[in-house]
């Protein structure tokens, strides 16, 4: 199952009906805004890990609890959960105006008001994670899997490997995302955004 249709399945479909709920619109028009978001949000992650950020997020997918998200969908909608969304919005996208850009791209992709969109953005950040977490520590060859085979393969490159097996693990997850995107210059915009902010700081 890709990441997308993780996020969107996980307790039947649960995290829409509730997004659906709490922003007074329909299950479609949430479906249509998660949809839109997502491949944006995953596009500056993969940019984040291309530029050294793997092991944070590494750290991140195995410590920060966030497949809670996916088994309770109302979760998403706490004090607590909404600042970690804006902090994950923080470090995957720099700033204020690029979070605006996001939802001013996906409200013309999904129909949904850029004002919504732009709350939604927080819930919709826990439940990417959520969705990677749960790919990262699953049993069957997930990402943890692919770490722990580095480090005991021993041999020339190991330490290359070991080195490389975070960042290859993340984008091959991210990979069935990205290619939900169907506006690619809108993705790059935005991208393109974020990282000038990012390399601003550095």
């Amino acid at each position: 199952m890709n990441l997308l249709d993780l996020v969107m399945q996980a307790q039947g479909g649960g995290a829409v009906r509730q997004m659906a709920e709490q922003f007074g619109i329909d299950e479609g028009q949430a479906q249509s805004a998660i949809s839109a978001v997502l491949p944006m949000l995953a596009g500056a992650m993969q940019q984040n890990v291309q530029s050294g950020g793997a092991d944070g997020l590494l750290n991140a997918l195995q410590n920060g609890n966030h497949e809670k998200y996916l088994d309770d969908p109302g979760a998403l909608f706490s004090p607590a959960a909404v600042d970690d969304g804006n902090g994950i919005l923080g470090h995957l996208l720099g700033s204020k105006e690029v979070s605006r850009q996001v939802a001013t791209h996906a409200a013309a992709e999904s129909g949904v008001n850029s004002a919504i969109i732009k709350q939604m953005l927080p819930m919709v950040a826990g439940m990417l994670m959520g969705g990677l977490s749960r790919q990262a520590n699953s049993g069957d060859g997930g990402l943890m899997g692919q770490v722990l085979g580095s480090l005991m393969g021993g041999g020339t490159g190991a330490v290359e490997s070991q080195q490389a097996a975070p960042a290859a693990g993340i984008l091959g997850m991210l990979g069935p995302l990205l290619d939900q995107n169907r506006n690619g210059s809108a993705l790059d915009d935005v991208l393109g955004m974020a990282s000038q902010f990012l390399s601003s700081r550095r």
